[in-house]
């Protein structure tokens, strides 16, 4: 089975940007591929508090 994943291409302002990217870096440090991380864990919080209103 091959392991695809998904991209994005999404604009935020600049300090929300610098914010979270100081955040991931204190709590996930320099590792290849933290930012990604810490965006999927991101999504999945918000999926979980807005996926099932409606």
């Amino acid at each position: 089975m091959v392991n695809s994943m998904g991209r994005m291409l999404v604009k935020i302002d600049d300090e929300l940007e610098e914010r979270f990217r100081i955040a991931v870096l204190k709590i996930k440090g320099k590792k290849r591929g933290a930012l990604s991380e810490a965006v999927e864990e991101a999504i999945k919080l918000w999926l979980e508090k807005y996926e099932n209103q409606k």
